[in-house]
């Protein structure tokens, strides 16, 4: 799969693949996400980012996860880049999304399974965005499109069926959770609330960080989506 390969080596990232041209670029990209990860996380992210020549190889290389239809995903301690997806993306959006996966491997996402859905990619999201400069409408497109159909927040945050049944409305409301304790609580507060729930689950990381219960969080998630997504009278 290698043969032939190009290997790029930044400050906190290793690049294998080819086109020599985009694994040079990633290098770069990767040392950018890792120091954007150190801003919120607390520390740059070590990582190897694998780009192999066709999907199937990537499909090979992240069994028995999948990563059709993605851009790339996070194992332990590399990124694995699906090409024809990532191919598709602008440098801009290339930066969210391997930032995005860095943040990934520094949480250690990959081997903590008792972390919620929601906490996982909206934190991964909301470190990919933070620097980006897009606007929430830009970046929650379709989920506010949904909200000012139904005139209506969705009824609880999102979980695994939704990413799966609906990914890029679970995605931006995993996004704007995040965004809220951000905003609300602190970035600190955010972080010390993903740290928590690793160590001792999301129920009592909620009460230990940020005093609520999860219900009081999905109903202050509600009304940030609504105000955020479809401002007007209530």
């Amino acid at each position: 799969m290698w043969t032939g390969a190009s290997v790029a080596r930044g400050e906190h990232a290793v690049v294998v693949g080819r086109p020599e041209a985009l694994v040079a670029g990633l290098a770069v990209l990767a040392d950018r996400g890792s120091r954007a990860v150190a801003r919120v996380w607390g520390r740059p992210v070590d990582a190897v980012v694998l780009v192999p020549a066709t999907d199937a190889d990537a499909a090979a290389l992240a069994a028995p996860a999948r990563v059709e239809g993605l851009a790339a995903l996070a194992g332990a301690a590399r990124v694995i880049v699906e090409p024809s997806g990532f191919a598709r993306l602008s440098r801009a959006g290339r930066q969210i999304v391997l930032t995005h996966e860095l943040t990934h491997v520094a949480t250690g996402a990959a081997v903590h399974a008792g972390v919620p859905a929601w906490l996982v990619e909206g934190f991964a999201d909301y470190v990919g965005y933070k620097d980006s400069g897009l606007p929430v409408a830009a970046v929650a497109a379709e989920l506010a499109a949904a909200v000012r159909a139904s005139g209506r927040a969705p009824a609880a945050l999102p979980g695994p069926d939704d990413f799966a049944a609906r990914p890029p409305e679970a995605y931006e409301g995993a996004w704007l959770a995040c965004r809220y304790v951000a905003e609300g609580f602190g970035e600190r507060a955010l972080v010390a609330l993903y740290r928590a729930a690793l160590r001792e689950g999301l129920d009592r990381a909620l009460r230990d960080t940020l005093g609520l219960t999860i219900s009081e969080l999905t109903l202050r998630w509600r009304a940030y989506v609504r105000a955020e997504l479809a401002p007007g009278p209530p």
